[in-house]
């Protein structure tokens, strides 16, 4: 799994970009399911593996296309080639099949449905790396592409394809707030934190500016931190208490303050808590928003955040504190007992020492001397694609960085004011238990119905609307 991210990463050939994130993939539903034992993980693992196996050949179709065009497969080549042309009908389509197959593997609505059910049977360790890094390649295969092979024939339609993205990320970030706010279940919970999550990145680099990709990016490395750190939490309650349901746990987690620290730090950073890293990488989304005409933005990414660190903070305090009306059990997340279920031995006090670096390193994140400076530069080059190919196919160096990358601003402290306080309001109301599910929840919640042929169905229709949607604005 490791050694296929770097692949993924290091290529500068389409073909074995999709490789790749195959070989990564298919490691992953391994993981996933092994527990073998277990009816559950089988299912989880399986759901994944159909839902994701309909993206990659989505993918490949869009692959082929773009080789049937270009007549190859480096992506400094390709983009050489399309840029001689505008977008046609074939590579409007292309770029649709290969957005589509990159956005299941980031799980972005509604290509997300596979998410809850592979975290919620998945070992913690396998959780991380799916919450870490998994969906966000997803995403960084997407600008990747993007800026590489088709900066060139959509460049006239950049307002068109950052309308598209930005609404796509919007719906995902909400989506993901609002049923991770409907769970009572620790890893169904951090699965749809993750999808908001990712949908709120999506806003960023579907900006498609410099500072929109360099602030996803410093965010994305905080965020992959933190819930890592979360996961780790979730893994000592289920080792100690033998479940990861909040009805399960209420209250016995009283006398672990150390670890009840560790949660409810978390949740704050989650809610972009000042000057950690999260708040750096959100912060700098929030001024290229501002830049690109898209105030707005700004209060819905606070709204998002707080929703969803409130929710994360309320399940700490019933755990840890044992304070308010006992949650009900969630429906969806009445999984099989695994083999991390067990007692207080082992290695716990290494799990809570990792728990702590991880939190530490997400704060620490914006510390690091030359931070801002390298991430401009880097994201200069990554959306120069002239520059891209004359280095690969001429070996011509690289441009030095243009404007420098700036900090967080005023407003950007402002803004997270407001998203914390919407997450401590939100779980205070939510822990006495008055909050009530907004209209519609239920059938939302319904949507995720675990049928891998109810997610390979929104898995196409999605398909159909994002070509839908290019046909019409670039076409």
């Amino acid at each position: 799994f490791l050694a296929a991210m770097l692949g993924f990463c290091l290529t500068g050939d389409l073909f074995n970009l999709f490789v790749f994130f195959e070989l990564m993939s298919v490691s992953a539903y391994v993981l996933v399911g092994y527990e073998v034992r277990h009816r559950a993980a089988l299912e989880g693992s399986l759901t994944f593996a159909i839902t994701n196996t309909v993206g990659s050949i989505l993918l490949l179709f869009g692959i082929a296309l773009l080789y049937g065009r270009t007549d190859a497969l480096n992506l400094a080549q390709m983009g050489e080639a399309l840029a001689a042309r505008p977008a046609d009908g074939l590579v409007i389509a292309s770029f649709a099949l290969v957005a589509c197959g990159l956005l299941v593997k980031a799980a972005v609505v509604p290509f997300h449905l596979w998410t809850a059910d592979a975290y919620a049977v998945a070992p913690t360790p396998v959780c991380i790396l799916l919450a870490g890094a998994f969906s966000e390649l997803g995403l960084y295969g997407l600008v990747r592409v993007y800026w590489t092979v088709f900066d060139g024939p959509f460049g006239a339609h950049a307002p068109t394809l950052r309308a598209i993205l930005i609404g796509a990320g919007v719906l995902t970030a909400l989506v993901g707030a609002v049923m991770c706010a409907s769970q009572h279940h620790l890893k169904r919970m951090l699965a749809f934190a993750t999808i908001a999550q990712v949908g709120l990145f999506l806003v960023g680099l579907g900006l498609l500016s410099r500072d929109g990709l360099a602030g996803a990016a410093l965010w994305i490395v905080a965020d992959g931190l933190v819930k890592a750190s979360l996961f780790v939490c979730v893994a000592i309650l289920q080792h100690r208490f033998g479940s990861v349901e909040i009805a399960d746990l209420h209250g016995r987690g009283r006398g672990s303050w150390t670890l009840g620290a560790l949660f409810v730090v978390g949740a704050l950073l989650i809610a972009s808590l000042p000057p950690a890293g999260p708040f750096l990488g959100k912060a700098i989304v929030e001024e290229a928003a501002l830049t690109a005409g898209a105030g707005w933005l700004a209060p819905l990414l606070a709204l998002v955040t707080g929703i969803v660190g409130g929710t994360l903070l309320s399940a700490g305090v019933r755990i840890f504190l044992g304070r308010g009306a006992r949650a009900p059990r969630d429906p969806a997340g009445e999984d099989e007992p695994d083999r991390e279920s067990g007692d207080d031995r082992g290695g716990l006090p290494v799990l809570r020492v990792t728990a702590g670096l991880l939190l530490a390193a997400a704060i620490a994140w914006p510390f690091v001397p030359g931070l801002l400076d390298s991430t401009a530069r880097a994201a200069g080059f990554f959306v120069d694609r002239p520059a891209y190919a004359a280095a690969v196919l001429r070996g011509a160096r690289p441009a030095t960085a243009g404007p420098e990358l700036h900090g967080a601003t005023v407003g950007a402290y402002l803004y997270a004011g407001l998203s914390l306080a919407i997450a401590v309001g939100f779980a205070a109301v939510r822990a006495r238990g008055t909050v009530q599910p907004p209209a519609g929840v239920a059938a939302l919640r319904r949507l995720h119905s675990g049928r891998p042929g109810d997610y390979v169905t929104w898995t196409v229709l999605g398909a159909v609307v994002l070509w839908g949607l290019l046909a019409i604005g670039v076409g």
